[in-house]
């Protein structure tokens, strides 16, 4: 690449992190982020008439966003990890219990939830290199169409895309660099190339 070119850096996963971050948001009943579907396979959360909804809301999704962007939104507290959440759970050390009484009993089943989802995605990935594709090629092709709509060069970004397995097809920003992409859409080449034209519209 040329110096001073634009530079594009795209990172996609279905990160264990985030997949058990949405399920205690399911199995809790958390309603944020409203416009995210739910995972599938997965009961709603029945929430009990003694829940402090709007605590756990609140606390769910700070939580929530330390966990999507770590680096943009750091605790002003240490962070702790969970018991029975390996490493995929630090709650800040204060002001956090009673997040952390609830998520407790969801510990293991959240785990193995997310190990399963995220073997799955990088299964499929492995098979699509061995077979000659790229995960990154219809990037490249939404750039490029971008570029010759525009007329000009596309601009640096950086976008993070989480592949999940919820119940609706689309695409929704969850973070100011990360987008959460349904499993099914990201398979199927067409829908995906479309889905994801506007979200490089807007960084590119």
């Amino acid at each position: 690449m040329a110096a001073g070119a634009p530079e594009w850096v795209v990172r996609e996963d279905a990160g264990q992190p985030v997949l058990v971050a949405l399920y205690l948001r399911q199995v809790l009943g958390i309603r944020s982020p409203q416009e995210l579907p739910h995972l599938r396979d997965i009961p709603p959360g029945v929430r009990s008439e003694y829940d402090d909804t709007a605590t756990l809301d609140r606390l769910w999704l700070t939580y929530w966003e330390m966990t999507v962007e770590p680096q943009a939104h750091t605790s002003p507290v240490p962070l702790e990890l969970v018991d029975g959440f390996d490493m995929l759970v630090a709650l800040p050390t204060d002001g956090f219990e009673a997040l952390h009484s609830a998520i407790v009993p969801h510990g293991a089943d959240a785990v193995a939830y997310a190990r399963a989802a995220s073997e799955r995605y990088h299964a499929r990935a492995q098979a699509d290199a061995r077979s000659g594709g790229s995960a990154y090629r219809a990037y490249a092709s939404a750039i490029a169409q971008h570029e010759r709509n525009s007329g000009r060069r596309a601009h640096s970004f950086e976008l993070n895309v989480q592949v999940l397995p919820l119940t609706q097809r689309g695409v929704w920003w969850i973070g100011a660099l990360t987008v959460a992409v349904t499993d099914s859409l990201r398979t199927d080449i067409a829908a995906f190339d479309t889905a994801i034209a506007p979200v490089i519209a807007d960084i590119a």
